[in-house]
């Protein structure tokens, strides 16, 4: 079981390239039809510097281009098969757009049991930054993880 000596662990950094062609995939897989995603003209018109991302692109991104996506578990010692997707939210500081490259730098900052122990929720905040340095985002999500309780 995680417990609250997780709170403050910080996972590996990665880094990854906003590019235009697994952006469209992305879009695509969700269906997202939006000019201003996908025509330089239509997001320029609508006052980005370029092709903006959609908001929960940041969070595939991460997952996408981690060495190991599942580092977490393993430096929790979490079995996957326990592991729910609680919740995420997204902070934008400043506009992302397709070329940026991006540092993600994700912590534990909480860690809470439920239900008697029978869950734990841990929640992993990521700051984003891009290549110049700029504070661009902030991620927040929340792993369920359904705990062995003793009957």
């Amino acid at each position: 079981m995680v417990d609250q000596s997780a709170v403050g662990h910080r996972f590996t950094p990665v880094t990854a390239r906003v590019e235009p062609g697994r952006l469209r995939y992305f879009l695509n897989t969700l269906g997202e039809k939006n000019p201003v995603y996908r025509d330089e003209k239509a997001a320029r018109a609508a006052g980005c510097a370029g092709l903006p991302v959609p908001p929960t692109y940041l969070f595939c991104l991460e997952m996408m281009d981690a060495e190991n996506p599942f580092e977490m578990l393993t430096a929790l010692n979490i079995d996957l098969g326990r592991v729910l997707h609680g919740e995420q939210s997204f902070v934008y500081r400043a506009p992302v757009v397709v070329g940026d490259t991006l540092t993600f730098e994700p912590r534990v900052v909480s860690v809470t049991d439920k239900k008697g122990g029978a869950m734990t929720l841990i929640v992993i905040e990521c700051k984003v930054t891009n290549q110049n340095g700029v504070h661009v985002a902030d991620t927040s999500r929340t792993v369920v993880v359904r705990n062995q309780v003793a009957s």
